[in-house]
């Protein structure tokens, strides 16, 4: 990827600063030298910088030293001025590609007559703070290795340099080096030990370096047979692959679950044995054209398929592609991603047909790492295990993205980009955040960084809570980090909200017991919609603490300050950590409170109701309402009368829901969901993109409730977006005969004219879409759109997602703010 190319805005902002004095008079000896010294933070451990570093220097003909250590990479320089300033200007603008600069700190010193150049051994005596780079794809020369009989890595599923390869999966400690690895029981054979120790080689400290002689090996171990290894392993899955067999294969961060994309019977004995009936899987192919064979693929989502992140990246389906209907059932994208190690480049190569990649694991669990373990668990799944040894130090799953609004947005952020941290505007407390309930994520705050862990998945099972606290005291570990406070959800039944109170106790905490806390940690709750807004806030590097910004929060389910479910918002957050909340949508009740996100049909029921009273429990000319038996109709509409289990909601994301019920849209017309969003993603996709036209949703003055969430500002009235007129209006329409493409084209314009309204009413220039509602196409093109064309500066979440998965570092951002100006 060239330097300064379209996927750059994945990753956290590259802005290297220099604090480079002007050199005094007495640093320059009689023979016209200087010596500088520079410590440098980011993305610079593992990628071929301290080699890249020596050579420029060797060029220049300067001397001096060049080392890692626990912050980065430390160096100094001394010769000719002009040479070293040109070094200077060199550094950052010709560095390895897969380093991230985000700070030089210079230092002019008095010449030391430092002779030739130098690597030098690592330091690791200050605090752990080097940023830990993600697992990076196979780069095009070891591609080209593995595939060259000539050479002695040919077919060799492991090679790697320091271009590419495993990091954040095999890293035990800081500074990284191979003795911190899951590597350091393979010890390497006297010609890898020779590159490893050659400068000029690009194996240089290549920390997983291997070969067929001396690294980890492939096997296959069969129920009926003797085990397979080598080559030969590889190609008995293969083969079974061929015959529509489901292969357990591990990866880089964990195992993946395999299998013939073209097969129907394959796909659909997969999504049985998994208990995943409906969400969408992921497919891996051989190469860019193969992708365009299936998808439309531009050139920038060609870019980012080929990046060393590797991502899955969500294309546009073809409709000649030969692809099992049950991969992605009524989407029109389909994930696609490349290979993304040498043992996915031999597997694609043997079968020659698109794989389904799915995450090893049954739903709701967090991916298999281990051998026994995924022997274990994926046992009622796969037919085949392809395993090696080398260990997997923690579970990383693969990243998903595309490209939004003109540029590439995460999705979920894992591979390849976990645990690069966002970078903030100061130094910030060292703070833990455990995130939310689901798409969980925790984010760790050191110095100025803020490093944010893989996706984590659902808090559903006890399998992902054990998961979650072994990641978080994985992440304390990795960095030394003593926090001096938890930031969590306000929702006191998160399982991330109990972790963190188990945690901050001194006596019995989870902390204490893991030898970190010998005091009770301060607590800090952050709502989970202002989380959001700080999320995408800190992202863009944007502050409160001068002038106040707009957050639209549009969202399935938060925990509101009044004690009701939140999740169509606006909030202006404010210096110190604090918030307004000036608009929301109108509430209406959710019968049987969670339930309803699994059956849209009750929030059917439920908008019907406001809109025609009692009858609309005989409204059975609708699909959603026909569905309910005669008692399920008089029971719900009890409960959402009196009030009983039936919470209330100002969720966008329930509208949503609720609206495709009511036009029978989706995959079950009774309005009955296999994952959360199964619904309003079908709503977008039934829409009419041509289609301009909208529908009232007045903007309405009402008393603000009772109840502050923590740093919520009280205000003595609150706006409301009055749904009743909209819901009205799609009904009649669809009565008359209009077409449901149209209908739900309307109401997606209608949201987006909101949100102008609600930009308009709060009288600030930047406003920020936060949400899983802005993981919907439509909506937030067109919502950026209308907002921009009014003049307003639009913040999109890029590099962190607009999902629960950016939820971890909005409440660091938050707790940083309270915490200084308590």
């Amino acid at each position: 990827m060239a330097r300064g190319g379209k996927l750059r805005r994945t990753m956290p902002a590259e802005t290297p600063e220099s604090t480079v004095s002007s050199a005094p008079v007495d640093s320059t000896d009689r023979a016209g030298r200087v010596r500088l010294h520079l410590a440098i933070r980011g993305a610079v451990q593992g990628v071929g910088f301290r080699p890249f570093v020596y050579r420029l220097a060797d060029e220049l003909a300067l001397g001096g030293w060049v080392r890692n250590g626990s912050a980065g990479v430390e160096l100094e320089v001394e010769g000719e001025r002009a040479a070293v300033e040109a070094f200077l200007v060199r550094l950052p603008s010709e560095k390895p590609a897969p380093a991230l600069l985000q700070s030089i700190a210079a230092e002019w010193r008095e010449p030391a007559g430092l002779g030739r150049f130098a690597i030098v051994a690592s330091t690791g005596d200050a605090a752990p703070s080097a940023v830990v780079l993600p697992d990076l794809a196979t780069c095009p020369a070891c591609r080209a290795e593995l595939l060259d009989p000539g050479n002695r890595r040919h077919r060799y599923p492991f090679t790697n340099c320091t271009h590419c390869g495993p990091r954040f999966s095999i890293v035990l400690g800081l500074p990284y080096d191979r003795p911190a690895t899951t590597m350091r029981g393979f010890t390497m054979c006297p010609a890898c030990l020779a590159e490893y120790r050659e400068p000029l080689d690009r194996r240089f400290h290549a920390q997983p370096n291997a070969c067929p002689a001396c690294g980890p090996q492939l096997r296959l171990p069969r129920r009926d047979a003797v085990e397979v290894a080598g080559d030969a392993a590889l190609r008995t899955a293969a083969a079974a692959l061929g015959r529509g067999g489901i292969v357990a294969l591990k990866g880089i961060g964990g195992f993946q679950l395999l299998c013939d994309a073209r097969s129907a019977s394959a796909v659909a004995t997969l999504r049985a044995r998994k208990r995943r009936p409906a969400k969408p899987l992921a497919l891996m192919v051989r190469d860019v054209d193969a992708a365009r064979a299936l998808c439309a693929v531009s050139a920038d989502e060609a870019e980012l398929l080929a990046s060393p992140q590797a991502p899955i990246v969500l294309l546009e389906r073809l409709a000649q592609a030969s692809l099992a209907p049950g991969v992605a059932p009524g989407n029109p994208r389909v994930g696609i991603m490349l290979p993304t190690s040498p043992l996915h480049h031999l597997l694609l190569a043997a079968v020659d047909f698109p794989l389904v990649a799915t995450s090893g694991n049954l739903t709701d669990e967090p991916i298999a790492i281990d051998d026994e373990e995924a022997l274990t668990r994926l046992a009622g799944i796969a037919d085949l295990f392809l395993l090696h040894d080398r260990p997997i130090a923690r579970h990383v799953d693969d990243s998903v993205a595309w490209l939004l609004d003109g540029a590439p947005q995460l999705l979920r952020r894992a591979r390849g980009y976990a645990p690069l941290p966002v970078v903030a505007a100061h130094e910030l407390p060292c703070l833990l955040a455990t995130g939310a309930h689901q798409k969980a994520t925790l984010a760790l705050s050191i110095g100025a960084q803020v490093f944010l862990s893989q996706h984590l998945g659902d808090m559903e099972t006890p399998e992902a809570h054990a998961a979650f606290e072994r990641v978080a005291l994985d992440f304390l570990d990795l960095y030394a980090a003593e926090p001096v406070a938890i930031a969590h959800d306000l929702h006191p039944d998160y399982p991330t909200t109990r972790w963190a109170q188990a945690a901050a106790r001194a006596a019995g905490g989870v902390l204490a017991r893991a030898g970190r806390a010998a005091r009770e940690l301060p607590l800090v709750a952050v709502q989970h919609h202002h989380a959001h807004l700080a999320s995408c806030l800190a992202e863009h590097g944007e502050s409160c603490e001068q002038r106040p910004a707009l957050g639209l929060a549009f969202d399935g389910t938060g925990f509101g300050g009044d004690g009701t479910v939140w999740g169509g918002e606006a909030l202006v957050a404010h210096a110190g950590g604090r918030f307004t909340r000036l608009a929301r949508l109108r509430p209406f009740r959710l019968a049987g409170g969670e339930a309803a996100v699994h059956e849209p049909r009750r929030v059917a029921l439920a908008l019907l109701g406001e809109v025609v009273g009692e009858e609309a429990s005989e409204r059975t000319d609708l699909a959603a309402i026909a569905s309910f038996s005669a008692n399920e109709r008089r029971l719900f509409a009890k409960m959402l009368r009196d009030g009983v289990r039936a919470p209330w909601t100002s969720s966008l994301g329930r509208l949503f829901d609720g609206v495709a019920a009511l036009l029978g849209v989706g995959p079950d017309p009774g309005g009955v969901v296999s994952f959360e969003g199964e619904s309003a993603m079908a709503l977008e996709f039934a829409a009419d993109a041509d289609e301009r036209g909208s529908y009232p949703l007045p903007l309405v003055e009402r008393p603000a409730p009772a109840g502050l969430a923590p740093g919520q500002m009280p205000t003595a009235t609150l706006l409301e977006l009055d749904w009743r007129p909209l819901v009205a209006a799609l009904l009649a329409e669809r009565e008359r005969g209009e077409a449901d493409a149209r209908i739900a084209a309307r109401f997606h314009q209608t949201l987006a004219d909101a949100a102008l309204s609600l930009a308009k009413a709060a009288g600030l220039d930047r406003v920020a879409l936060s949400g899983g509602c802005f993981q919907n196409r439509l909506l937030t093109e067109r919502t950026a759109a209308a907002l921009r064309a009014a003049g307003f500066t639009v913040l999109l979440h890029r590099a962190v997602p607009a999902n629960d998965g950016g939820i971890a570092l909005g409440q660091i951002a938050v707790a940083a703010a309270r915490l200084a100006a308590s």
